[in-house]
């Protein structure tokens, strides 16, 4: 991270990852994604958490290894998805106009903080390009 503006993307990035994550706990947890409350369905859910652990261990915290964590993990509840609507699962509770909303929610929340880690990765942000240019 090389100046300000690639820190401020950085924790933009992870204050996202954390608030999906602990999201993902939460519905998954208490109130259920895939079908009613304590459907064994939801367990899934935390193979997209372990890869983010896992993930984010592996790259040291370092922003490129972060975005390809975090993509993984939209790449992962995306699976989940495909397989959860396929399946017919969480059916009378969780329809599948419901699995695709609240699968599409934390699938743009990961994807929008890879996307964030990628670019706090770059030497030089495009507005750090741009101050710089108008400096000249």
């Amino acid at each position: 991270m090389h100046t300000p503006a690639n820190r401020g993307l950085y924790r933009s990035a992870l204050a996202l990852w954390l608030a999906a994550a602990c999201m993902l706990v939460w519905l998954s947890l208490g109130v259920g994604i895939i079908g009613k409350d304590g459907d064994q369905a939801n367990l899934m859910y935390f193979a997209v958490l372990a890869i983010g652990v896992v993930g984010a261990l592996a790259a040291r915290f370092r922003p490129r290894g972060m975005a390809r964590t975090l993509f993984a993990m939209a790449l992962a509840q995306a699976s989940i998805a495909v397989v959860a609507v396929a399946a017919g699962m969480g059916l009378p509770y969780s329809g599948p106009a419901e699995l695709l909303l609240l699968n599409g929610f934390f699938i743009a929340a990961f994807g929008g903080s890879a996307w964030l880690f990628r670019q706090a990765a770059r030497p030089y942000s495009m507005h750090s390009l741009h101050r710089e240019r108008d400096e000249a």
